[in-house]
């Protein structure tokens, strides 16, 4: 075998990968579905909920983005993908 072939077995050529729409189309719900949970959870522990919604600031505001960014590293690393990932059906099977 050379060195750039990775070894594939017989199960793996018969997968079929998800079409690019559906990977990005769950990327953008993932985005806002996190970006609006983690924002008004966040906004009603520190206080930041309006009429319209919520309103961060500094330390609530950082917090809001690193609870995002571990939605998407713990979901796709440990849980097998993103909830839109898994509705869509858009996980890749290479990686």
């Amino acid at each position: 075998m050379r060195e750039n072939q990775s070894p594939v077995s017989p199960m793996d050529k018969g997968a079929k990968q998800p079409a690019t729409w559906r990977i990005v189309l769950a990327f953008i719900l993932d985005f806002f579905t996190i970006f609006w949970i983690a924002g008004l959870g966040v906004a009603f522990v520190f206080g930041g909920t309006t009429e319209n919604g919520f309103s961060l600031n500094g330390l609530p505001a950082l917090l809001c983005f690193v609870l995002m960014i571990a939605y998407f590293v713990v979901f796709n690393r440990y849980l097998g993908g993103t909830i839109w990932k898994r509705i869509l059906r858009a996980k890749r099977t290479d990686r």
